[in-house]
């Protein structure tokens, strides 16, 4: 299971997002730094959906 690996995952990208905030001077570096945050929350939710579809996939092909 990658569930424990997708909290972590989600943990790094929030303590990045938080330290680009704070050490932002500008709106368009808040703006970047939002910006980038979501992409990365947006593929990693993606991934992690994909695992998801592939276990319900595979216990549907168990139960026949």
């Amino acid at each position: 299971m990658k569930m424990a690996t997708y909290t972590q995952q989600v943990n790094t990208i929030h303590k990045q997002f938080k330290a680009d905030v704070k050490n932002a001077k500008t709106k368009s570096e808040l703006n970047n730094a939002y910006s980038t945050h979501k992409k990365a929350h947006e593929s990693l939710l993606k991934e992690h959906l994909a695992e998801e579809t592939g276990m319900i996939k595979k216990a549907k092909e168990k139960l026949g």
